[in-house]
C-alpha cells in the first residue's frame, strides 16, 4: 500500500511547479478518495478475520463520505497499480476491475462493471464512459466524452460516440502550470522602446543626402 501510494503522490506532483511539497499534495481535493482507496483495498486483503472486519467500518463511512462530497466511488475490488491520479474529482465511478499502473482520471469518468480490463498509462478524458466487455491496451488516450464500446489496442488515441476514431500514438500532451509573467517584462529583460531593435540585415538604415540637406535646412530656419 505504501509504494503505491509514494507512486501515487509522485504523480500527483508531476506538473504543478507550486506544489511540490508532501503536505501541499495532501491538500489537494481529490487526496481523500484515493487514500481511501488505498486503506480500503489494503483493508479488504488483509488475512486476519477480525481486523480485517474493523478496518473496513471506518473504510466504508470514508466511502460514502466521498460519494457524498467529492462524488468519487472507487471500489475497494479494484486493482490499480501505482501512479493513479485524479485530476479532477466529481462523476468518477470506477468498479471492481483491473487498471495498470499511470492511470489519468479527469471528471465524469464512468466504467462500466463489464469493463475486461484497463493497461499501463491510460488518460481518461473528461466526460467519457467505457461501456461493454471491452478492454483498454497500454499507452491510450481516450478523447473527452467518448463512449468506447469496443476494444482499444495499444498506442492509440481513440474518440467519437460511440468511439470509433482510432489515431496511432497514444501519450497524453501534458500542460504544466505556468506563472503568468509581469506586464512589459521578457524573460526578465525590461522591454526595449520602437526603433530600437536590430537593423533590417544586419546594417544601418541609409538617410538619402536631399532628406539630410532639408532637414538641415529646417534647423537652421
Amino acid at each position: 500500500m505504501f509504494e503505491n501510494l509514494r507512486a501515487d503522490f509522485q504523480a500527483a506532483r508531476g506538473d504543478r511547479v507550486s506544489e511540490k511539497g508532501w503536505w501541499r499534495v495532501l491538500l489537494h481535493v481529490e487526496m481523500p478518495a484515493l487514500l481511501c482507496y488505498r486503506y480500503s483495498h489494503w483493508a479488504l486483503k488483509l488475512q486476519i478475520p477480525v481486523v480485517r472486519h474493523l478496518l473496513m467500518i471506518p473504510a466504508l463511512l470514508w466511502q460514502r463520505f466521498n460519494q457524498l462530497f467529492l462524488g468519487v466511488f472507487i471500489s475497494p475490488d479494484a486493482e490499480i497499480g501505482p501512479g493513479l491520479v485524479i485530476h479532477t474529482p466529481q462523476g468518477v465511478y470506477i468498479p471492481p476491475v483491473k487498471i495498470g499502473q499511470g492511470a489519468t482520471f479527469q471528471s465524469g469518468v464512468l466504467i462500466g462493471s463489464g469493463c475486461k480490463g484497463v493497461g499501463d498509462n491510460v488518460y481518461f478524458g473528461a466526460g467519457c464512459k467505457i461501456v461493454g466487455d471491452a478492454k483498454i491496451g497500454n499507452n491510450v488516450v481516450i478523447v473527452a466524452n467518448s463512449v468506447v464500446i469496443t476494444d482499444v489496442p495499444d498506442n492509440t488515441t481513440i474518440m467519437g460516440v460511440p468511439a470509433r476514431i482510432k489515431l496511432p500514438g497514444g501519450k497524453p500532451r501534458r500542460f504544466p502550470w505556468r506563472a503568468a509573467e509581469l506586464a512589459g517584462k521578457t524573460n526578465g529583460a525590461e522591454p526595449k522602446p520602437n526603433g530600437s531593435g536590430p537593423k533590417r540585415n544586419g546594417t544601418e538604415p541609409k538617410i538619402h543626402e536631399k532628406e539630410t540637406e532639408e532637414s538641415e535646412q529646417t534647423a537652421s530656419a
